[in-house]
């Protein structure tokens, strides 16, 4: 296995479980804010994932602007629906409200919505991964 393969899996390993921790913190009744977090992070590793996959230039550490790559790369060509793109820009927006925005909050249906979405999101990079 190439190194960018190991890098390949180890991200992909990464949304995976992430994912899986936002559904397990579902079912367990953690906070919210917790879900929709973990429900983001399993999204942008598999962003990062399929970056690595298809040898997609992203020297940037900032989310905004993977997101921004992603789009041109995989939105704008046609590659991925545009619906995923509204689902990352969505998620990305709520997280950081969340995360930094005062007395914001979060019912547990939007973080139900939040792991619903992460898991389609992660399957349709998986599947573009697989081809």
């Amino acid at each position: 296995m190439t190194d960018l393969e190991t890098i390949f899996v180890y991200r992909m390993g990464q949304a995976e479980e992430t994912l899986a921790e936002a559904a397990k913190m579902l079912t367990s009744g953690f906070s919210p804010r917790s879900i929709v977090n973990r429900s983001y992070y399993a999204m942008f590793y598999a962003v990062l994932a399929l970056f690595i996959h298809t040898n997609t230039p992203h020297k940037t550490s900032k989310h905004s602007g993977v997101i921004g790559i992603f789009n041109k790369e995989f939105v704008h060509t046609g590659k991925l629906d545009a619906r995923f793109a509204r689902m990352l820009y969505d998620l990305f927006d709520e997280r950081m409200e969340l995360d930094y925005r005062d007395f914001a909050e979060v019912s547990e249906e939007g973080s139900r919505s939040a792991v619903e979405s992460a898991r389609e999101f992660v399957f349709a990079i998986k599947e573009l991964t697989e081809k």
